[in-house]
């Protein structure tokens, strides 16, 4: 039986509250392992710049991400069956429980990073759950007059909590890397049991799965984003792994399988992606804006903090053991960015239309982008504080806007499966942007590293051979040295070369600013690349944006658009012109 949202007054108020204090924890904890690695490795005694642990060092990084990508679909669609709110009260549960698991890792070295990596796996599933159900939740509680508004809170609060774990992680990693798991358990807690609680399903549901399309589409996706993944990494003698035929079995083979997904979706009744939902403009455009800016933002964390706690922060006197928590501290404006133009954008475009706010938003991304494009790499504080908070303002201006222009296309009764599809693109964007964004800066590291690290080394004494022999292994152990914010030079010259050398020689390799200043030229190398392709991703998802369905498309309303399962006559009348630009 499906409970009415008038019946309960306050009720939506209640949904917004947990459903974003869910997706508040869920992305807290996507980014504060980020921060956090140097610790965690130092904690169960693994080297992550030893050749064979960069798998590791991936997984922990992307797994989290990866099975979010390929899970928020169909969880999305077993909440159309079965109850948004059932699907998300599990996904609270789940995730407390694993964290738990995460924080009492019992084992070190290779053992100790594999537990971690499966509990995140498993973590990921309840993080699935939840952000595969929190805006079709708050969606069917919200009127079409208040939806902007109300999901600009939790969409802000999802983008701002992965930011705010970056601070977060580098606090707690300096006092215990376990307590960035704890911390999860309390609010876990009191989360899942107010949503036991409280929450209760209002919306429309459908009663049959798509076993085939589920099947294909977590296959097909596994495969292309694990291929993605490992195709950072070095192999058979390249700096990078995209001749290994295994990525290129996952890379084609997964794009096959997920071309068969789409004749599977076609077919089926019941289709848990329901591909018909692609003809309404609004929606195909909103979730192409979605992908295009999760991309274009997803690698800027990674940059960012490569960029401060491998060369900006050593160069400014900052010990190397430091950098995580300080890296964190630097990226605040990031984050008051979002948190500042969310909610005012949300509540605007309620009001104006959503459109021109997601355009601006992702227009303003690109701004930003262009501006850490013309900045030195020992650049100067403010301008840099100035550039990422712009470039926060215009994540938060995008977010709501954009959530409310692809749900607000779609009929009560796939509002979980839309909401499944949009997370789908978002999460899918982060692992992308990650592949394609270390793909860009690994090739413009070797072409300029390998020479600046020789002459490097032989003008501080070390032999010819033995310089030549470390400029020439994959420029990815480099990237990976300063994204960990470690200094890798005293572990590839071992205690032979440096005790050969004078004094003064081994002080300057070692200390704090001969790397940094190493590789700063060949990192603003692969820094131009990298930024050019960002302004140019965010400048196609502000066009996108812009799509608009066609008003003979937008006439018969199938499901009612003010979060009620009954729709009153002219609902859909109603709701255009409280929500023009939906």
């Amino acid at each position: 039986m499906q409970v009415a949202v008038q019946d309960h007054p306050h009720y939506k108020w209640v949904a917004l509250s947990n459903t974003t204090l869910g997706m508040l924890v869920a992305t807290i904890n996507s980014s504060i392992v980020l921060i956090s690695l140097p610790a965690i490795f130092n904690g169960i005694g693994l080297n992550p710049l030893e050749p064979g642990n960069v798998s590791y060092l991936l997984w922990m990084l992307m797994g989290y991400m990866l099975v979010t990508a390929v899970l928020v679909v169909t969880l999305g669609r077993l909440g159309d069956i079965h109850g948004r709110v059932k699907i998300y009260n599990l996904g609270f549960l789940v995730f407390t429980l694993t964290s738990v698991a995460l924080s009492l890792d019992p084992m070190s070295g290779g053992g100790g990073a594999l537990w971690l990596i499966l509990w995140r796996v498993a973590q990921a599933v309840g993080g699935s759950m939840l952000m595969a159900t929190s805006a079709a939740i708050i969606t069917d509680a919200f009127p079409a007059r208040q939806r902007g508004m109300a999901l600009g809170v939790n969409i802000v609060a999802a983008i701002a909590g992965s930011f705010i774990g970056l601070v977060l992680g580098g606090v707690l990693a300096e006092w215990n890397w376990h307590s960035i798991f704890w911390v999860n358990v309390p609010i876990g807690i009191v989360g899942t049991v107010w949503a036991y609680r409280s929450l209760h399903d209002t919306g429309v549901r459908r009663p049959r799965i798509d076993w085939w399309g589920n099947l294909t589409f977590a296959v097909g996706l596994t495969a292309l984003l694990a291929g993605i993944t490992y195709g950072i990494q070095p192999y058979g003698g390249h700096t990078m792994g995209w001749t290994n035929p295994w990525v290129l079995a996952g890379l084609i083979g997964g794009s096959a399988v997920l071309a068969l997904f789409c004749l599977v979706e076609r077919r089926t009744p019941e289709p848990m992606f329901p591909l018909r939902l692609f003809r309404d403009a609004s929606f195909t455009g909103g979730n192409a804006a979605t992908l295009f800016g999760s991309v274009a933002r997803g690698g800027l964390q990674f940059m960012l903090i490569i960029w401060l706690q491998g060369i900006w922060l050593p160069l400014h006197g900052y010990q190397y053991e430091d950098t995580p928590l300080w890296a964190g501290i630097y990226m605040i404006p990031l984050t008051v960015g979002f948190l500042i133009a969310g909610p005012v954008a949300g509540h605007l475009s309620d009001k104006y239309g959503a459109r021109l706010f997601a355009a601006g938003g992702l227009a303003l991304m690109a701004v930003s982008f262009g501006g850490l494009l013309l900045l030195p790499t020992d650049f100067g504080y403010p301008w840099f504080a100035l550039l990422i908070l712009l470039n926060g303002l215009g994540g938060g201006l995008f977010a709501a806007p954009n959530t409310s222009l692809i749900m607000s296309a779609v009929p009560a009764d796939a509002r979980g499966a839309a909401s499944g599809m949009r997370a789908t693109f978002q999460n899918a964007g982060m692992v992308l942007s990650i592949g394609i964004f270390f793909s860009l800066m690994v090739a413009g590291l070797a072409g300029s590293l390998p020479h600046g690290l020789e002459s490097g080394l032989t003008a501080q004494g070390v032999p010819a051979d033995t310089a030549q022999s470390i400029a020439g292994l994959p420029p990815v152990g480099t990237l990976f040295a300063a994204f960990l914010g470690y200094n890798p030079v005293r572990e590839l010259l071992g205690p032979n070369v440096l005790g050969r050398l004078p004094a003064a020689n081994e002080q300057t390799l070692t200390g704090r600013e001969f790397f940094p200043q190493l590789i700063s030229g060949p990192f603003h190398d692969g820094l131009v690349v990298v930024f050019w392709f960002a302004i140019v991703l965010s400048l196609l998802g502000a066009a996108a944006s812009l799509v608009r369905a066609r008003p003979a498309a937008a006439a018969p309303a199938t499901a009612p658009d003010d979060g009620t399962v009954k729709a009153a006559p002219g609902a859909a009348a109603r709701a255009s012109r409280a929500n023009p630009g939906s």
